[in-house]
């Protein structure tokens, strides 16, 4: 196995399940790794709001002059994009010697493609010279392969209702999980300003310094500029986060208290705080392509993160056609999803995705049917996401409004045929 495509689709075939929670065997083999992080190490979880979190902490950090590693998932459009050591994506083949390392150390182990990749990068991160590692949990976080490392300042987001077969049925039972990830007398940073009374309970039981938005830190502003307060220090004046949307206001916020949490370890200044929310970078969140008709980006797959960006794209003003392209996992709570995006949208492209845990086109078809009131709405079913969109701007107006959303297949299924150029070719520019 000699590249990176060789050794994902080993991975593929070690483990009979796609998603088998639990520390023991991913443990075992990061112990016959040495497996160890000589830096302070930043764990993110949450529902939403992991991304963009770990985005802004690395570009304040990066601003501040140290050198960071972070681990997202899952990827948009390359494998590669899971790993960023100094604001750099990976190299493939700079992946490689880590995965043969770990299978090497795996011996009858079986891990998941997400576990054995999990070690690998963390590998490749352990071994590059960082000061600060960022990690963001994949699923829940008690038992994601993440929280084999002890995080020094833990950061959970917004919480809300997704992957209930594994989280259980309810934000205490999620929170439970997401709060997995705090350690005995290290910050915990409490996102959420209404976070589930277990997350809370968690931090108490077991001697977590908790750090909690709206009495431990918060934020104020106005259309022009915000301020943040925490323990000991205020920022004013700040210039608004370059990701849009209004719930980044309270992702900013979490992460300015991890921060400041870590300041004697990892400080920061002002300056580096003003930069770094200024230039920060993240495709697929509320991401607006420029051009006509205007194209909005976003990986939104649950109830919560639709509510967000209907919010989002209500402020944008008024179009006269809204086009949605749309394609999600079947496991989704898709019902309100489709009926808080409904009056909204005057046209719907549902899309097939090339994974077999996805809904098909026909099915979120018959399911918006179901519940859409409005007679006037168009909607067809079609078979990748970029022959969705393709009809899209053949269909809209230069004033119109595209909305591409959903799973990361969506939005990484027409960000990796260049979405821009196809939309300038459109523009005749």
């Amino acid at each position: 196995m000699d590249t990176l495509q060789d050794w994902l689709a080993h991975c593929e075939r070690l483990h009979a399940k796609n998603i088998d929670l639990g520390l023991d065997r991913v443990r075992a083999v990061a112990q016959r790794m040495a497996l160890r992080f000589d830096c302070p190490v930043i764990t993110v979880a949450g529902t939403n709001g992991k991304g963009s979190t770990c985005a802004m902490l690395e570009a304040i950090l990066l601003q501040a002059g140290w050198r960071t590693g972070v681990y997202t998932s899952p990827h948009l459009v390359h494998f590669e994009e899971r790993c960023r050591i100094h604001g750099e994506i990976v190299q493939g083949q700079d992946l490689v010697p880590h995965f043969a390392r770990v299978e090497a150390a795996r011996q009858e182990v079986s891990l998941t493609y997400f576990e054995f990749s999990t070690l690998a990068i963390m590998s490749l991160m352990a071994q590059a010279g960082l000061d600060v590692a960022i990690l963001e949990v994949g699923l829940g976080g008690r038992l994601d392969a993440v929280n084999i490392i002890d995080a020094d300042c833990a950061v959970i987001t917004s919480i809300d209702l997704d992957h209930q077969e594994f989280l259980g049925p309810d934000r205490e039972s999620i929170g439970r999980e997401k709060a997995g990830i705090m350690r005995t007398g290290r910050p915990v940073i409490v996102s959420d300003p209404v976070p589930p009374q277990s997350v809370l309970d968690r931090a108490t039981e077991i001697g977590a310094d908790l750090w909690r938005f709206g009495h431990d830190f918060n934020f104020s502003g106005d259309k022009q500029q915000w301020g943040w307060a925490g323990r000991g220090r205020r920022y004013s004046g700040l210039a608004y986060p370059a990701l849009r949307g209004a719930n980044q206001l309270v992702n900013a916020s979490g992460v300015l208290a991890a921060l400041q949490a870590l300041r004697e370890r990892i400080p920061v200044t002002a300056q580096a705080v003003r930069n770094g929310l200024a230039m920060v970078e993240l495709p697929g969140r509320f991401q607006i392509v420029p051009g006509q008709p205007t194209l909005v980006l976003d990986v939104a797959h649950n109830p919560h993160s639709v509510a967000a960006l209907a919010a989002n794209l209500d402020a944008m003003g008024f179009y006269p056609t809204t086009h949605a392209v749309f394609g999600a996992m079947a496991d989704k709570d898709l019902r309100p999803m489709l009926a808080r995006m409904g009056p909204l949208v005057d046209r719907w492209y549902f899309t097939d995705l090339p994974t077999p845990r996805a809904e098909t086109a026909a099915r979120l078809m018959e399911t918006w049917r179901a519940g859409e009131t409005r007679k006037d709405v168009l909607a067809g079913a079609y078979n990748e996401p970029m022959e969705a969109l393709r009809a899209a701007i053949a269909a809209a107006d230069p004033a119109d409004r595209i909305v591409v959303f959903g799973s990361f297949y969506t939005v990484g299924g027409v960000l990796k045929d260049g979405v821009p150029r196809l939309h300038a070719k459109h523009l005749g520019t």
